[in-house]
């Protein structure tokens, strides 16, 4: 069981867990072993709140498909083991990151000083120009 929060955990029989070849160089290992995991978790037939799937499905990452399912695979270990434990706390981060609600930004005013120093800066900077062009008698 993967527990997303408090109160919200998902069950092993969602997940599809499969071990497939990693890819680029490793030698005979990478031929011989299948130590990368791919992982898949459809979000429509989830047991998660409505909630979490609303928010899933509006989500624009790569990883989640125009069906309604989460695709991750990890292949960063040489241990299945670890690239099954990276895979589950890479769903659990993207869950609870779509859960999180942004905190509210306030519009604020630059201060007197910041408006006060960015127009002498202008004004200092129009004088180094103005002594550049040519002098006229």
């Amino acid at each position: 069981m993967l527990q997303i929060s408090n109160s919200v955990s998902i069950l092993e029989n969602e997940i599809q867990i499969s071990a497939v070849r990693s890819q680029g160089a490793g030698g005979q290992n990478v031929n011989k072993v299948a130590t990368a995991i791919h992982l898949r978790f459809d979000i429509k037939a989830s047991s998660l709140p409505e909630r979490y799937k609303n928010r899933l499905l509006t989500l624009s990452d790569h990883r989640i498909t125009q069906e309604g399912v989460i695709i991750i695979k990890a292949q960063e270990s040489r241990s299945q083991l670890e690239n099954r434990n990276e895979a589950l706390l890479r769903l659990q981060e993207l869950i609870k990151s779509a859960v999180a609600v942004p905190k509210k930004r306030f519009k604020s005013k630059p201060t007197r000083s910041s408006q006060r120093k960015r127009l002498d800066s202008k004004t200092k900077r129009g004088q180094i120009k103005a002594m550049r062009r040519t002098v006229m008698d």
